[in-house]
């Protein structure tokens, strides 16, 4: 029995590290949730090794990276006293109050991203649109990122 679990373990572990876009799923995740990171670098490395198309690259960063986010909007849900404001609170805060949904698209943006899914998950905001911005504006990321790589920029 040990070594039936040892040998599927030893096979999913293999597969697991010789795939670039696992790598990249894991690094666009991690980095999209209040633990630092980013995940430019396995974008560019993945694009680099032309082993894969550049949309399926995009595709699985932006996945990641959108679950990351949402991850962070569900642990908003979870932070009592989302009613009692202070007068000088995070400037996500501020940005989702006075713009509403349309601020998570900027939910990429280094520092402040994270926060925002954070307080959109807070604040109640509805999930299907914070989900369909924040793919969105994630989506956008990897792709200026991506021409940026092949030169269109």
């Amino acid at each position: 029995m040990l070594e039936t679990f040892t040998s599927a373990f030893e096979t999913f572990a293999l597969w697991f590290s010789d795939s670039a876009l696992w790598v990249l799923f894991i690094s666009g995740f991690l980095s999209a949730t209040l633990l630092p990171g980013g995940s430019e670098a396995g974008l560019i490395a993945t694009l680099a090794l032309n082993q894969y198309s550049t949309f399926i690259i995009i595709v699985i960063a932006t996945i990641g990276n959108t679950l990351g986010g949402m991850t962070n909007y569900w642990l908003g849900l979870f932070l009592p006293n989302r009613t009692q404001q202070e007068k000088h609170g995070h400037k996500a805060i501020h940005w989702l109050n006075r713009y509403g949904y349309w601020t998570l698209l900027f939910s990429w943006l280094p520092v402040i991203g994270d926060p925002l899914c954070l307080a959109a998950g807070w604040l109640r905001m509805r999930f299907l649109p914070c989900f369909i911005l924040i793919l969105i504006g994630k989506a956008l990321r990897y792709s200026l990122l991506a021409a940026i790589y092949f030169g269109f920029f």
